[in-house]
């Protein structure tokens, strides 16, 4: 088989010749440890490498587009994976000044501001100064709903806007499985305001879903005409702990928005996914079924969930991850090829999964934990 149709079998039940692989997200160090060079590939730090060539000017910048998209390429081939995750975080805004070489400073035309400083070793680009703001209430919601809403209206997207994801389809798309972006459905979680909205103002709530359902049908209709089939959508919603917010929400006011974008793929014989770490097993029945989702990504077997536990459950849908991060960042090469080996065999005895880590291989995992998962993937898929 080749990668696509070993991604294909899953989705369809059909056995593959061997555990088709993909991992969620490389930082910029794993990228580069795997490339044997620098690999424009990660998450906060591309954003930051994004702000230095604006600041170069638009040939850097156009440089860095470039690069960016080949090395997101480059490391999945490297990795033997099946399915590629062809595009990293962006941040397309022009800094105003530049601070430090790690340090910028961002300004938006209704006067404020704030300053994104990197750290090498983590790799996280985060504000550490910004100008005095109110914080959002509940009554400020209506207006961006609005704002919401208008945008859903007009939205008429092309290919220009997924520059990555037409690059690999273009390139590898006859051979490899392609992770399309596109579809959203979800709270703005980090949003007391939002969260709050979910009591005070469900009505709102439901109305900016509805306007991310308009945008991701507009996306998908767009990108599978350029040859996507598998669409990741959904929106992180839990914690180890369980949901953020209520079951309740999430039956009512989610999965009827996130049904509509299923059922709009099916029709057109595309694949729809949800996107989720955390424990989701209170939400499971409207997650696996009510949804009519054909997957679910960043499976998280640290937050208790556990293949065949879900599998016994829900044999029909497709599972993505399973190794986690925190495995390959904290424990041991022989922990490493524990947990890896385990994943695979579970994928092994269902069928029905993609194994690779869940979530980003971090920049602070250790070489040899790397090497660990990718030689025992190499020798039990």
């Amino acid at each position: 088989m080749t990668s696509k149709e070993r991604v294909e079998a899953v989705f369809e039940g059909r056995r593959p010749d061997k555990v088709p692989l993909s991992h969620m997200c490389f930082s910029g160090k794993v990228a580069s440890y795997l490339l044997g060079r620098d690999a424009y590939v990660g998450g906060a730090i591309n954003r930051w490498r994004e702000a230095t060539a604006l600041w170069a000017g638009p040939d850097a910048h156009a440089e860095f587009i470039e690069r960016a998209m080949r090395d997101a390429i480059d490391v999945a081939l490297a990795a033997d994976l099946d399915l590629v995750r062809p595009y990293y975080w962006r941040d397309p805004r022009k800094p105003a000044a530049r601070i430090d070489r790690y340090t910028f400073r961002y300004e938006q035309p209704d006067g404020t501001w704030e300053v994104l400083q990197f750290d090498p070793d983590t790799e996280l680009y985060n504000v550490i100064d910004r100008s005095p703001r109110p914080e959002p209430t509940v009554d400020d919601l209506e207006a961006e709903v609005e704002r919401a809403e208008e945008h859903a209206d007009s939205y008429d997207p092309s290919l220009e806007q997924f520059p990555e994801i037409a690059f690999a389809l273009r390139e590898i798309g006859d051979t490899h499985a392609v992770r399309c972006t596109g579809p959203w459905t979800a709270l703005p979680l980090g949003r007391p305001d939002w969260l709050e909205a979910t009591v005070l103002r469900p009505d709102l709530v439901a109305r900016l879903l509805d306007a991310q359902v308009v945008v991701s049908i507009r996306n998908i209709e767009l990108l599978s005409r350029a040859g996507g089939r598998l669409f990741f959508g959904g929106g992180d919603m839990a914690s180890d702990h369980g949901p953020m917010y209520s079951p309740r929400v999430f039956h009512e006011l989610v999965v009827p928005r996130v049904r509509r974008v299923s059922d709009f793929c099916h029709e057109r014989g595309l694949r729809h996914l949800f996107g989720t770490d955390g424990n989701v097993w209170p939400v499971a029945d409207d997650l696996y079924v009510a949804s009519g989702v054909d997957g679910h990504y960043e499976v998280d077997r640290r937050a208790g969930m556990d293949i065949p536990a879900i599998h016994e459950r829900y044999p029909h849908i497709t599972l993505l991850g399973n190794i986690a991060s925190f495995t390959l960042q904290m424990g041991t090469p022989d922990e490493v090829r524990e947990k890896t080996r385990a994943c695979v065999e579970e994928a092994k005895a269902t069928g029905k999964v993609v194994a690779g880590c869940s979530n980003i291989i971090t920049s602070q995992t250790p070489p040899a934990n790397i090497d660990a998962m990718l030689e025992t993937l190499a020798e039990c898929r």
